[in-house]
């Protein structure tokens, strides 16, 4: 239901949070020389509400200007509840003039704001664009604009055409003590003075767009005067004396003419016709006065003159009579009669009794009356004058000022305390703070444009210090510094009480007639009044304003309003009583959530037993006929609590068009409108929470006094206790709660956190969650409530209000219920944590969940969502998860948590709470929190009982986190665990991609892989198969688990497989070397298993390619290749892999030997590597490898036999490289004394193998010799001596092939003498020849020495060899005959 209003309003200040309002200074000089003497009026105030100011779709909608003047400084603040106006402030100062009280006066045209300025000495007007003229565009969109004073400084303020001097007339003595002024309806500006000597001076100046002068006229006694009985024919004329000195002047435009009204001295009301320059009446007010002693000769220097005129009543005059002990309002209305004639008649006489009166304004119903009491504090109340036959005045409860004495209790920190008190929101300006930190510092440095947060590190600073500096002592206890720090504290705390009093010094009102809009104009800032709820006026009137109501407005009962009053009466006698240490306890119960009704007791025996008003209300109680019914009415008052949340009533502005959409978007959206709404809720929630303690504490007394009191016996005992006390209990909890929200303060986030946020917060798709405050807000700092209202509760708000006429009572009254309705604890809407959460404030939203958390149980699933946010945020990760888990219960229960899960509503409590899981597990991989992953999977596994596929999501998520912390075991477990096959499959293949990368391949291994042997067997050799060997080896992890399970014959497939792909891929000395790694791998396998089974399959076939680095899918050609032969399988026994091996081996040996040649090797068959190993002279290597694939050695004796001659013939390099490759190979271990060279050492080498490698027929030594031979090398004797003894006879050939004729013939000659018996062991002949032998095996090549003798005998240089060899030969003849005759004659 919607709250009862009452006639009383209440004060809201508007707080800046700006240590210096940046005003914009202006100087205007009119070249006038000071007076003599200081001349002072009293500050004024004043306001200008624009005429759209009630128009939704306006510009210039709750728009207005407000002013300021003291001494010669006047401050124009231009201000909107709609929009944030820019370089909205000015300060104009005029030298040497003093500002007029009335003297600031503003109109609007419709292109022109005009400002009309009266001094002392001089005239001047301003005019500024207007609002409509300056933003041209039909939709307003825009959150900040422009105001009509950005351009204020290029205004020439002392143009003649706009300021004048005011004349002086000859002997004229004083200045003007009043003034008014008004633009005419031809644009003239007239300014109406008070002249000193009596009278009026009015100037006129010229529309500001037309040329012209300025005109004086002034307006005199001795003028005709029209009396309201009629004309009187004869003229008064007199010289003008002290009694027509004019206190009061309001000008009223009638038709085309002016009428000026003065109230003067002699307590005469006088209307003056600027047109005619008559005075057309004259009234003596006194004549509506009671009779008073002495009351002609008052002073009447505190009389005040208002006018207001309406289409309903026209033009009222107001005039304020002060007496010494009373003030009257007196109300007439101007009356036209025949013939031009007027008549004021009199509408209502009303009396008060204030003495000072500051200001009042008249509205077409009502008076609006500012006093100040003695102790300089604002009193403020209004009155229909029309309607009000009791003449009793409605209050306005003003805000009380801070409290002078500040409580710390025991366990308090005096600076916080203190700081906490001085920058609240609603109890000190930043100006009363700042001017009081300057008085403190002894004005040693003047501080200006401080932020809120840098103020406060400049007090603290300041106290500090202060506090320091007094201290001689260097040893003192810890209540002595606690004593000390609340000494100064407090001291500087009054000072700034001093301040904020002065500022709060009030000058005027405002009514706003198109709005109702009421503001206090004070010193240093500008309050509004709203509309008292009824429960508040009941409680916040004073005690003679209460005594003298029989009715309220929470009932239409008369009986049982005059209960409540009566009740309401013993609340304020309980609140009296109460003192300040019992109301700081009962806050610090609330505070740290203690039942509030057990402290309650605890106060209510104090004030039993220390003050006597409780028997006065204990005698009031009885008084009270049913206050069962009474309570429950306040209750029902102080409930906010609703059916439904706030959004299901948001009323359908699909109807409305775009204008009217976007000005509700834009409806009090202004800093000012924040500020001030949220405050309106503060103070209510403040108040509320005093109402509620005290009735808590009566309720208690009431159980206290039993029977006394209650007609109904027991039965409303119980009651009491069951409902009305737990409930005034909860109460009190809740309002606690606004108050705390209304002042907690908004903690500055950096950007980067927001952001980070704002994902996580789409990770959780809540689609209709605000987004972060803009910051379009200038308030410095903000609180909580003032964000809260700002980005999500007032757009909630205006969409469930009737918004076409901007009426401020209905209006604001209506955002402040709805808004303290959306904060209620009770209420299901769940906006204003989601807005904290949004927008990172999670210190604050945890205080709020630990406020209401133990008592309030709506939305208690979603706090505690809410709260495990928090955590999250601040790195508490395992409370975050127990408040996740807590909230999990309430998700089919809670509208937040419904929609935070998506849930529909067919679905079941389990399906929602595995949605619910589903999105915080998302929230919680979002922030990077693995462990509370797991945490909360494995539970929500056990929801999960019968959903195989949420199961396998699940256990999925578990692998996955727990292999990313490297809690393998934990992984493989959750792996096995997954009931979904294709899932499993997809973690076994993750799990070995991981673990490989991180090298952790002993785990891999272990494993036991129940049921998935293949699989991983199959992934392993997949992606083996699939990805570069430079990168990722995962055949050595295949053999590893292959050698693990004792599957020795696949670990050697899979070492020969990998051998012979880095073979085809990869061409580096590092692949060779793993090649011969892998074949030896390969045999260790093969040779440990029996040899009946020692063999692998090796496939072949497959994809050639004609070089390393060509495409697989073409041919050098561009072609596509033919399709691989498939099936075919080769057979790998151990002694096909040793080849192999030794082959790779011979490889890595010359790769290493020479390192470029290893692109070459890493493909070279057998034969091309014997060619390559003796190119580098790895001669050795290249032996055993012909040895191993039966290859023929000559390739190897010739390639040494060419490096011997090159070294026996090359040069020091040659020497040089012979060495080299000398060292690699296995060198005769003979030991030579003498020095030898490369050469040497070369030549024992190839004697070396010669002999290891002996052949029947010399086959090695004849090619040696031949290759010797081909190059024209003359042969070494130990060559010839060791082929003469293996085949002398291709020896002689071979000479003779080359023509070495002499060399052939010493060879025969030296042959036929081994025949015949000499030196036939050189020749290898066992048996030579001899005249008595009986067998010889002896035989000459004749073939070849035939041939030698045919050439020798063909050469006539030979001749003496032919006939050497040719006498040798007949030597070998004749013996031969001889041993054949011998023979023939043995036989």
């Amino acid at each position: 239901m919607a709250a009862a209003l009452e006639r009383s309003m209440m004060e809201v200040c508007g707080f800046e949070r700006e240590s210096v309002q940046r005003f914009k200074d202006v100087s205007v000089d009119m070249g006038i020389s000071p007076l003599p003497g200081g001349l002072r009026f009293p500050d004024s105030a004043g306001a200008f509400h624009y005429e759209e100011s009630a128009k939704l779709q306006s510009i210039t909608s709750n728009r207005f200007i407000h002013w300021s003047t003291s001494g010669d400084t006047l401050q124009l603040l231009e201000q909107s509840l709609d929009l944030n106006l820019l370089n909205n402030a000015v300060r104009v100062r005029f030298t040497n003039c003093t500002l007029l009280p009335g003297g600031v006066t503003i109109y609007e045209t419709l292109n022109y704001v005009i400002i009309l300025i009266c001094t002392n000495r001089s005239i001047h007007r301003m005019v500024l664009p207007h609002p409509t003229r300056m933003y041209r565009s039909e939709v307003l969109t825009e959150v900040q604009l422009q105001s009509i004073f950005t351009d204020i400084g290029k205004l020439s303020l002392q143009d003649s055409a706009h300021s004048a001097i005011i004349p002086v007339s000859a002997g004229q003595t004083g200045t003007p003590a009043t003034s008014t002024s008004w633009i005419s309806q031809n644009g003239h500006a007239h300014y109406a003075l008070a002249s000193p000597a009596g009278g009026l001076i009015v100037l006129t100046l010229p529309p500001h767009d037309a040329p012209g002068r300025l005109v004086v006229v002034e307006l005199k006694r001795s003028s005709m005067m029209r009396k309201i009985s009629g004309w009187i024919p004869s003229a008064i004329r007199g010289e003008q004396n002290a009694s027509d000195l004019v206190v009061g002047l309001a000008v009223h435009e009638l038709e085309d003419d002016s009428f000026i009204f003065s109230l003067c001295q002699d307590h005469r009301l006088r209307t003056w016709s600027l047109r005619d320059q008559v005075c057309l009446l004259e009234l003596d007010m006194l004549d509506f006065m009671p009779a008073i002693k002495g009351a002609s000769r008052m002073s009447g220097q505190g009389h005040r003159l208002r006018l207001c005129f309406s289409n309903t009543t026209g033009l009222c005059v107001c005039v304020y009579l002060s007496t010494p002990q009373s003030g009257q309002f007196t109300v007439l209305q101007l009356v036209a009669a025949e013939n031009n004639r007027y008549s004021l008649e009199h509408v209502s006489t009303l009396f008060t009794t204030q003495e000072t009166i500051v200001d009042f304004q008249l509205t077409a119903t009502d008076i609006w009356a500012l006093w100040v009491d003695q102790s300089n504090a604002a009193v403020v109340k209004y009155i229909n004058f029309e309607h009000n036959s009791a003449a009793q005045w409605n209050q306005v409860f003003v805000q009380p000022p801070p409290d002078e004495e500040v409580h710390v209790g025991v366990d308090q920190d005096p600076r916080e305390t203190y700081l906490d008190l001085l920058f609240s929101p609603v109890r000190f300006s930043a100006a009363a703070i700042l001017k009081a930190l300057q008085i403190y510092r002894h004005g040693s440095e003047r501080l200006s444009d401080v932020s809120w947060e840098n103020l406060k590190k400049e007090v603290t600073v300041s106290v500090e210090m202060e506090l320091q500096s007094s201290v001689t002592e260097f040893e003192f206890s810890q209540e002595e510094y606690r004593q000390l720090q609340v000494e100064f504290w407090s001291k500087f705390y009054s000072v700034c009480l001093q301040y904020q009093e002065s500022l709060s010094t009030p000058l005027g009102l405002s009514i706003s007639s198109h709005t109702g809009l009421v503001c206090l104009l004070k010193k240093g800032l500008v309050s509004f009044l709203l509309p008292c709820f009824a429960v508040d006026h009941l409680y916040l009137c004073g005690d003679e304003s209460l005594f003298s109501e029989d009715e309220t407005t929470v009932t239409e009962e008369p009986e049982l309003a005059r209960d409540v009053l009566q009740l309401v009466r013993c609340l304020r006698m309980v609140s009296g009583a109460i003192s300040g240490s019992a109301a700081y306890e009962m806050e610090q119960v609330l505070e740290h959530l203690e039942p509030p009704g057990q402290a309650a007791e605890v106060v209510l025996e104090n004030l039993l037993s220390d003050s006597d008003t409780m028997e006065d209300v204990q005698n009031k109680l009885q008084d009270i006929r049913n206050p069962m019914a009474a309570m429950m009415v306040l209750q029902r008052e102080l409930d906010l609590e609703t059916d439904s949340d706030v959004t299901e009533r948001v009323f359908t502005q699909g109807g409305l068009n775009l204008n009217t959409r976007i000005g509700l978007s834009q409806l009090y959206s202004s800093s000012l409108s924040v500020s001030l709404v949220c405050q309106a809720v503060a103070h209510v929630a403040m108040t509320r929470t005093l109402l509620c303690r005290d009735l808590l504490i009566l309720q208690k007394l009431y159980l206290r006094c039993g029977d006394n009191v209650f007609l109904g016996g027991g039965a409303h005992l119980l009651q009491l206790q069951q409902d009305l006390i737990p409930r005034s209990a909860q109460l009190l909890l809740s309002y606690h709660v606004l108050r705390h929200v209304s002042q907690s303060l908004v903690s500055s986030i950096p950007v980067d956190i927001l952001d980070a946020n704002l994902q996580h917060l789409s990770v959780l798709e809540l689609s209709d969650t605000p987004s972060p405050s803009t910051n379009i807000s200038v308030l410095s700092p903000q609180t909580i409530l003032e964000l809260f209202y700002q980005t999500v509760a007032r757009k909630l708000i205006l969409s469930q209000m009737d918004c076409d006429q901007l009426v401020w009572s209905h209006m604001i009254s209506s955002v402040v219920h709805l808004l303290a309705q959306q904060l209620w604890p009770s209420n299901p809407g769940f906006q204003f944590p989601e807005c904290l959460m949004t927008n990172c404030q999670y210190s604050q939203l945890q205080e709020y969940v630990r406020l209401i958390a133990p008592w309030c149980q709506v939305n208690i699933g979603s706090c505690h969502f809410m709260l495990g946010q928090c955590y999250l945020a601040n790195g508490e990760g395992q409370k975050a998860l127990q408040c996740f888990q807590e909230a999990a219960a309430e998700v089919e229960k809670e509208e937040f948590l419904m929609k935070l899960a998506g849930v529909e509503d067919e679905d079941g409590a389990t399906s929602a709470r595995l949605q619910y899981y589903n999105k915080v597990l998302r929230l919680l991989e979002d922030v990077g929190q693995p462990e509370l992953v797991i945490s909360l999977s494995s539970l929500a596994i056990k929801e999960a009982e019968n959903d195989i596929n949420s199961q396998a999501a699940l256990w999925t998520r578990i692998f996955k986190h727990h292999l990313d912390l490297g809690h393998n075991s934990e992984a493989y477990e959750a792996l096995i665990q997954n009931p979904e096959s294709s899932m499993q499959l997809d973690c076994l293949r993750q799990l070995v991609v991981v673990l490989c990368e991180r090298s952790q391949l002993q785990d891999l291994v272990q494993f036991s892989y129940v049921n998935l042997h293949d699989e991983v067997v199959g992934i392993i050799e997949s992606r083996a198969r699939g990805l570069d060997l430079l990168t990722h080896n995962y055949y050595e992890l295949l053999y590893a688990f292959h050698i693990n399970r004792h599957n020795y014959r696949k670990a050697a497939s899979v070492m020969c497989e990998l051998s012979l792909r880095l073979t085809r891929e990869v061409r580096s000395v590092a692949s060779l070397q793993k090649q011969v790694n892998c074949f030896l791998s390969a045999l260790t396998c093969l040779r440990l298993i029996r040899p009946e089974f020692s063999w692998i399959v090796q496939p072949v076939g497959g994809a050639t390619y004609e070089r390393a680095g060509t495409s697989p899918k073409r041919n050098s050609d561009g072609e596509f290749p033919p399709e691989p032969v498939k099936g075919q399988v080769a057979v790998l026994e151990i002694k096909d892999l040793e080849k192999l091996y030794f082959l790779s081996r011979s490889r890595l040996t010359l790769a290493r030997h020479h390192p470029p040649s290893a692109a070459i090797a890493g493909s070279a068959s057998a034969q091309e590597m014997v060619s390559l190993l003796v190119q580098s002279g790895l001669f050795d290597s290249a032996l055993s490898l012909c040895q191993t694939f039966d290859l023929d050695l000559d390739p190897v004796f010739e390639g040494l036999t060419f490096k011997c001659i090159r070294l026996q013939f090359g040069g020091e390099e040659c020497q040089s490289e012979g060495w080299s490759w000398l060292a690699d190979n296995q060198l005769s271990l003979v030991v030579n004394t003498k020095e030898s060279s490369a050469a040497d050492e070369a030549w024992r080498l190839l004697s070396s193998y010669l002999d290891r490698f002996p052949s029947s027929n010399g086959r090695f030594h004849r090619c040696v010799i031949n290759k010797l031979l081909s190059h024209g090398v003359p042969l070494p004797d130990w060559l010839v001596t060791s082929y003469k003894s293996v085949d002398g006879a291709s020896l002689l050939r071979l000479y003779l092939n080359f023509d070495l004729l002499d060399d052939a013939a010493d060879l025969v000659l030296e042959y036929v003498d081994a025949v015949l018996g000499r030196g036939h062991a050189y020749f290898g002949i066992e048996r030579p020849l001899s005249a008595t032998s009986t067998s010889s095996s002896s035989w000459l090549p004749y073939t070849s020495i035939d041939q030698l003798m045919q050439t020798l005998a063909d050469t006539q240089s030979s001749s003496s060899v032919y006939t050497k060899v040719r006498e040798k030969l007949d030597q070998y003849h004749h013996l031969l005959e001889q041993t054949t005759r011998h023979r023939l004659s043995c036989r």
